[in-house]
C-alpha cells in the first residue's frame, strides 16, 4: 500500500531526502501511488504528468548526490490548485470555457515553490472559476470529502485540501478571498493559513486587488511555516509587497524542530465563536469552537469574551468581490453571454455597476474597520471564533440556504466568519478543533494583527499540539 512517505510532514520528507535516507524519486512514486488509491474516491486530482515528474526527481536526486546545493523542498512531491499556473500543466479553473487552456509558465507560488526544489505532479480540483466554498465545476465534476464522501470538502481550494487530508501530501499552496483556505482547511481537518496582505505578493493581471491571498494548508502547522519562508516576500511587480525582511520569512523555532514547549502565557485572547453574534453558528460547531477557549486558558492564555467590531466589514467585502469578480472575469462574461454559472455572472455584473460613490463608500467603511481592527488589536494579541459556520454539508447540493434554521439572503451567508475576517485584511488560520459527534471535521479560527503572521502560527502550533485533532486521519 502506498503512503508510507505521503503521511510524513513536509518537513520530514524534506530532511529525509536532503540526508539521502529516501530519494525523490521514491517520494514522488509513493505520491502517484497514494493519488492513484483515493482519486477514485475523492475526485480531487483533476492533471497530472507523472512522466515529467519522475524525470525531475531522478535529477533531484542526482543533483543531491552531486553535493549541489539544496532548496528547503528539495525533491518534495506536490500538486498545485488548478488556479495556480504551473508551465505545461491545465489552468482551466473548472470552466468549460478555459478547459483547453495550458500554462505556458508558472504562476509566482508555484515558481518559488520549484526554486526551493518542489517537484509539480499535477492540480487539483476547484469551483468554477474558483468561485465558492463547495468544490465542483461542470469540466470536472464534484470533489469529495475524505472524512465522509457524500459531503463537501469545501472550497476553493477543496481540491487541495482533499488529497493532503488523505495522505497524498504533507501540504499544498491555495488561495483565499472569502475563506477558501478556511473553509476546505475546516472540512478536512487541516490547518488552512491566509497570511496578511502582501506577504506573498499578489502579479497577477490586477496587482493592486488585495482581497485574494495566496496561502498554504497542511497537516501539521510547522509545514505551513516552512512554505511561508520558502516562498514569501516581495516582488518589484507586487505593489503591495510586504517588504520588512527581504524574501525571509522568520521560521518559528517550532519548525525547526528545536525542543519547545507549547505555552501561552501573557497570550491575550478575544473569543467570540459567532463573532459577537454577527453569524448564525450551528449547535455542534459552536459546541467543538468553544472548547478551544478551555484549551487557550489551560496554555496560560488570558481568555475574555471579546471580537473586533465587524459591522462595516460586509460592505468592504461584498464591493470589492464585485469589483474583482468584473476586473479578473467581465471580459471573459462579455464573450461568452451564459457561459459563466449564475451567481459568478450575478457578481461580475454587480461590479459592472458599481458607481464612484459606492467605491467612496466601500472606502470609508475600510477606513472604519482598519481602526475597529486597531483598537480590537491594541487590547488583545489575537481573536478566535469559528472557522465555518456549519459541518461539512452534503456534496449534491449547491450551498447550505440555511443555518439554525435562519434563511440565508445569499450565497456568502453561510460563510461569512470567514468573509468578514477576509475584509479586514488580517492574517488567519484554520486548525483543527475536532470532529462533531459523526466524525465529522470542525475548524477552530485564529486572527492576529495585521503583520504578525508568525506570532499566528506560534499560537497555532500551541493549540495544535495541545489537542492533537489534526492527527487524526480519515477512513479511506
Amino acid at each position: 500500500m502506498a503512503g508510507e512517505l505521503t503521511w510524513l510532514s513536509t518537513r520530514e520528507l524534506a530532511a529525509r531526502i536532503a540526508a539521502g535516507e529516501v530519494s525523490a524519486v521514491e517520494a514522488v512514486r509513493d505520491h502517484l501511488a497514494r493519488i492513484d488509491e483515493v482519486n477514485g474516491e475523492l475526485n480531487a486530482v483533476i492533471a497530472l504528468d507523472a512522466e515529467t515528474a519522475l524525470e525531475r526527481a531522478a535529477a533531484a536526486d542526482a543533483a543531491r548526490a552531486a553535493g549541489e546545493p539544496l532548496g528547503l523542498l528539495h525533491g518534495v512531491p506536490m500538486t498545485h490548485k488548478d488556479s495556480h499556473a504551473a508551465a505545461g500543466l491545465p489552468t482551466t479553473w473548472g470552466s468549460l470555457l478555459l478547459r483547453d487552456a495550458v500554462a505556458a509558465e508558472d504562476c509566482l507560488p508555484v515558481a518559488r515553490l520549484k526554486r526551493a526544489g518542489v517537484i509539480t505532479t499535477g492540480k487539483t480540483n476547484l469551483p468554477e472559476l474558483g468561485a465558492g466554498s463547495h468544490t465542483f465545476n461542470p469540466l470536472f465534476g464534484t470533489t469529495r470529502n475524505p472524512y465522509d464522501r457524500s459531503r463537501s470538502a469545501g472550497g476553493s481550494s477543496g481540491g487541495a485540501a482533499a488529497v493532503i487530508a488523505a495522505g497524498v501530501q504533507g501540504s499544498g499552496d491555495g488561495s483565499d478571498m472569502g475563506g477558501s483556505l478556511r473553509t476546505p482547511g475546516s472540512f478536512n481537518s487541516i490547518v488552512g493559513f491566509r497570511p496578511s496582505n502582501g506577504r506573498l505578493p499578489n502579479v497577477s493581471p490586477n496587482p493592486w486587488s488585495w482581497m485574494t491571498q495566496s496561502g498554504y494548508m497542511a497537516r501539521e502547522v510547522g509545514d505551513v511555516a516552512l512554505l511561508m519562508q520558502a516562498t514569501a516576500g516581495p516582488h518589484p511587480a507586487g505593489p503591495g509587497s510586504i517588504h520588512e525582511g527581504g524574501e525571509v520569512f522568520d521560521l518559528p523555532e517550532f519548525a525547526l524542530g528545536a525542543a519547545w514547549e507549547p505555552g501561552l502565557a501573557d497570550l491575550r485572547v478575544g473569543f467570540s465563536a459567532d463573532l459577537g453574534g454577527l453569524v448564525e453558528v450551528e449547535p455542534e460547531v459552536r459546541a467543538v469552537v468553544e472548547g478551544a477557549a478551555g484549551v487557550l486558558a489551560g496554555l496560560g492564555a488570558e481568555v475574555g469574551a471579546a471580537a473586533i467590531d465587524l459591522r462595516d466589514a460586509d460592505e468592504v467585502f461584498r464591493v470589492q468581490r464585485a469589483y474583482d469578480f468584473f476586473c479578473g472575469f467581465g471580459e471573459l462574461a462579455e464573450a461568452h453571454p451564459g457561459g459563466i454559472k449564475d451567481f459568478v455572472a450575478e457578481n461580475i455584473e454587480l461590479g459592472r455597476r458599481l458607481t464612484a460613490a459606492d467605491l467612496r463608500d466601500r472606502d470609508r467603511a475600510r477606513t472604519r474597520l482598519a481602526a475597529a481592527v486597531h483598537a480590537f488589536f491594541a487590547d488583545h494579541d489575537v481573536m478566535v471564533c469559528t472557522s465555518s459556520q456549519v459541518l461539512p454539508f452534503d456534496a449534491e447540493i449547491e450551498y447550505p440556504v440555511a443555518v439554525n434554521g435562519v434563511a440565508m439572503p445569499d450565497y456568502l451567508g453561510w460563510m461569512r466568519a470567514a468573509t468578514l475576517v477576509s475584509a479586514t485584511g488580517c492574517p488567519a488560520v484554520s486548525v483543527p478543533g475536532g470532529f462533531s459527534a459523526g466524525g465529522l471535521p470542525v475548524g477552530v479560527q485564529i486572527v492576529a494583527a495585521p503583520g504578525r503572521d508568525v506570532e499566528l502560527l506560534r499560537v497555532a502550533h500551541a493549540f495544535e499540539a495541545a489537542t492533537g485533532h489534526g492527527r487524526r486521519r480519515p477512513n479511506l
